[in-house]
């Protein structure tokens, strides 16, 4: 029975549960929206901080895994307007959706930042959630499928003017700069997104 466990087998299980078990501790790290850092996911999965660097090598890697799972697609998450056709309503709608999830899990995304700041060659690891609502919000309106559309230059400056504005970056500056509380950070947001798709559409 020892050799069994001690076996290629028994050791090969025994890394998955123990892979398992850091991915979930994290992932309830990041339900619970708190800090998050490898020591404190090692001591929620029972292990010791070099056991679960044997398994990702750095926090970024770990959370990449993670979150990947816990936001819906574009589709599902834009699903209540699916049928809008005002794109001004669309995109209003993906904002909030965004700035709530980043709200409820800001540990991670907090982390996320803070990495890819310091490592800026790194900036492309990072979940690019808000670039796939703000494109499916958009992609009724895209010419020349639309007619009545944005021209493509237009629609992509809007595009770049609405990743500013529907991030998590966003959303940390009002609450942490400009001291709003989240709801009211969340609106003010959703409401500069309105802003300029309305702009946009008008010209």
């Amino acid at each position: 029975m020892t050799t069994a466990l001690n076996g290629p087998g028994g050791r090969a299980n025994q890394k998955a549960r123990t892979r398992a078990a850091v991915v979930e501790a994290c992932r309830e790290l990041v339900r619970s929206g708190a800090e998050v850092s490898m020591p404190e996911v090692a001591a929620r999965a029972m292990v010791s901080d070099a056991t679960a660097y044997r398994y990702f090598p750095d926090l970024v890697s770990l959370l990449q895994e993670v979150l990947t799972g816990l936001w819906p697609t574009a589709e599902q998450a834009l699903a209540p307007v699916a049928d809008s056709p005002d794109p001004v309503q669309r995109v209003a709608f993906g904002c909030e959706y965004l700035l709530r999830g980043v709200h409820a899990y800001q540990g991670a995304v907090r982390a996320m930042i803070s990495y890819t700041i310091a490592a800026p060659a790194q900036a492309r690891t990072r979940p690019g959630i808000r670039f796939g609502l703000i494109d499916y919000a958009l992609a009724p309106f895209e010419a020349p499928a639309n007619p009545r559309g944005l021209a493509p230059d237009a629609m992509t400056r809007l595009k770049q003017d609405l990743a500013v504005v529907v991030s998590a970056e966003a959303l940390f500056v009002l609450t942490d700069l400009c001291g709003l509380a989240a709801e009211d950070a969340i609106a003010s947001a959703a409401r500069t997104a309105a802003i300029l798709t309305r702009a946009a559409f008008a010209g």
